[in-house]
């Protein structure tokens, strides 16, 4: 008890606690309609899935940009183990899971050799071939013409003399959004402290360095793609249980990008940044299709204020709102490297000149 004594949290502690029981009285706020309330469940769902990539970019240093991949099979793989089998949710989130994982290993294995942007347009094309399927294969997805009819999650408590209780409206996806944030966060705690962590953390600091201490790269990124697609795959299971109806178009590239800009902005590696960065993309969001239309623009004019945004990221603070200490100094290392060779080629170029001269 000591430990969870006032004395004892710092004031970290202090504010995750209050933003806890904020989120867990939010829905009795008399102002809080439905509408506000599918948007933070929309911002929870964004919170897992920028979770589960920061785990290749910020853990490991590698760019992925075909996460909404394993996005798209996970909620494909709900949709239809309820559609077909009517398998409850309890059932699906392990299955979610370890299909997941099972192609990012399938995807990683062959392809994590690959470094720098090769790896990245191998990424990109695999979620580009996951949609063609899901559109294609009319027989298995319905393609085009959508999966419709995905039943909403239940709580069975026949077994126990009670009823069948079937979520109907957001509050009850709003709580399970919530435990299933706090099981997201508590794990890639659990994996930022341990052994396996501190492996990934060595290889995104220096591969060469990483490699004369006895770890074995590919390894070691198989199994973080492999967990980082799961996690996506758990993040697709929700999103088709909660919508209730799937379609190809909803797993575009865009989403892809969409979370790593929630990565970058609120710092790769740091647990509480990313989610820092999904709060602030998708509030932007919402805030852009309400505001843009009584601007007399198109909607679609939301993305360039995304490129803006990684644009001055990019520039005035590229480790992101909450940089991790080891991404920040490795940055600006960098920028110093990169500087120096500037002013040594510009003094080479001097030389040369003059003695032309």
């Amino acid at each position: 008890m000591g430990r969870l004594s006032p004395q004892n949290l710092s004031r970290g502690d202090m504010i995750r606690i209050g933003l806890l029981i904020l989120a867990l009285i939010l829905p009795f706020f008399p102002f809080v309609s439905d509408y506000i309330l599918h948007i933070t469940i929309l911002i929870f769902l964004y919170m897992i899935l920028a979770l589960g990539l920061n785990i290749v970019p910020g853990f490991n240093g590698l760019l992925d940009l075909g996460y909404v991949g394993f996005f798209g099979i996970g909620a494909y793989t709900s949709g239809l183990l309820t559609v077909h089998f009517g398998l409850s949710y309890w059932v699906i989130i392990p299955l979610a899971f370890a299909n997941g994982a099972i192609w990012g290993i399938l995807l990683g294995a062959p392809t994590l050799r690959l470094t720098g942007d090769y790896f990245a347009i191998v990424t990109f094309g695999f979620s580009e071939l996951v949609v063609l399927f899901l559109t294609n294969e009319i027989w298995l997805t319905r393609g085009p013409l959508g999966l419709p009819g995905i039943a909403p999650p239940s709580i069975d408590l026949t077994l126990f003399g009670g009823p069948k209780w079937e979520f109907a409206g957001e509050l009850p996806y709003y709580y399970l959004a919530i435990v299933m944030v706090l099981v997201t966060v508590f794990v890639m705690y659990r994996i930022q402290d341990s052994r396996l962590g501190r492996a990934w953390f060595a290889i995104r600091d220096d591969e060469i360095a990483a490699v004369s201490c006895g770890i074995n790269l590919l390894n070691y990124k198989v199994i973080a793609f492999a967990i980082s697609a799961a996690f996506g795959a758990v993040g697709g299971s929700f999103f088709a249980r909660w919508v209730t109806f799937l379609s190809p178009d909803m797993f575009k590239f865009w989403e892809s990008f969409l979370i790593l800009c929630m990565i970058v902005l609120g710092g790769m590696g740091n647990i509480w940044g990313v989610m820092i960065g999904a709060v602030v993309l998708v509030s932007l969001s919402e805030v852009l299709r309400e505001l843009l239309p009584l601007l007399g623009l198109p909607v679609q004019v939301r993305f360039l204020a995304f490129g803006l945004i990684m644009v001055l990221m990019m520039r005035f603070r590229p480790a992101g709102i909450m940089p991790i200490p080891a991404v920040a100094a490795k940055m600006k290392a960098g920028r110093v490297k990169r500087k120096r060779g500037t002013a040594a080629a510009e003094l080479k170029i001097g030389s040369t000149t003059g003695l032309n001269k």
